[in-house]
């Protein structure tokens, strides 16, 4: 299908450290594939796994936007603005690391696993003063896509230094939506945090994903009760 790319999620890098299971779309530390680098101004989505009280122990990061959005768990968060927090289903954390931070994330039950998507966007704006947001969405309506991120200080979710929209929802079997890019030269991203869909006439199951760009919209059914994400980004840095 022309102006698509489809990873499958049993292609995807895998990195066992025991402690952490992180199942990697795009290329990062020891996953190295050239043919996929990134999606437009998507450069990392990790689908991490952590064991009790385990974690990412302090480290940097520089000019790039950071969104963690956790599926199951609570994930603790400190870094060298000041900033502690707990984040859990629900929320979602952005951090725009620009002229330079520090972080530390841990999983904050001694037993059970935290389960999060890390996911990096380059930014379109280069070494801007550090900053943090959290915040909860309100996911009490099923079958509509709940805008969690924009470019707009002043629109649904947290903002970043991008032309970039997430969206995510749950959706029973069944239905079907469309989505209208917000900037047709855009791309966006599907990924499937669970159940079976069919985007444009592509069948994607768990953890599959999907890029489609020189379009103004997708359609998207849900084969079967499902949660999606979508990622809309631009596709030249």
């Amino acid at each position: 299908m022309k102006n698509t790319i489809i990873h499958r999620a049993n292609t995807r890098g895998v990195a066992d450290l025991g402690w952490l299971k992180s199942y990697q779309t795009f290329s990062f530390s020891g996953y190295y594939n050239p043919e996929r680098m990134r999606f437009g101004v998507l450069r990392v989505l990790n689908d991490d796994i952590v064991d009790g009280s385990k974690g990412f122990g302090d480290h940097p990061h520089d000019n790039m936007e950071i969104i963690s959005i956790p599926l199951q768990g609570e994930l603790v968060h400190k870094d060298s603005m000041g900033n502690e927090a707990v984040i859990k289903p629900g929320e979602i954390q952005v951090m725009s690391a620009g002229t330079g931070i520090y972080h530390t994330e841990f999983n904050k039950n001694d037993t059970e696993p935290v389960k999060f998507l890390q996911i990096w966007v380059y930014p379109n704006k280069r070494n801007v003063t550090p900053r943090y947001d959290q915040i909860a969405i309100p996911f009490n309506e099923r079958n509509v896509l709940h805008q969690i991120l924009s470019p707009n200080t002043d629109d649904n979710g947290v903002w970043i230094y991008q032309n970039a929209w997430f969206n995510m929802g749950e959706f029973d079997a069944g239905k079907e939506i469309n989505y209208q890019l917000n900037d047709k030269a855009n791309g966006v991203y599907v990924f499937v945090l669970n159940g079976d869909i069919t985007v444009n006439g592509q069948h994607l199951n768990t953890r599959d994903g999907m890029g489609l760009w020189d379009t103004d919209q997708l359609n998207i059914k849900a084969n079967t009760d499902t949660q999606v994400l979508l990622m809309e980004v631009p596709m030249e840095l």
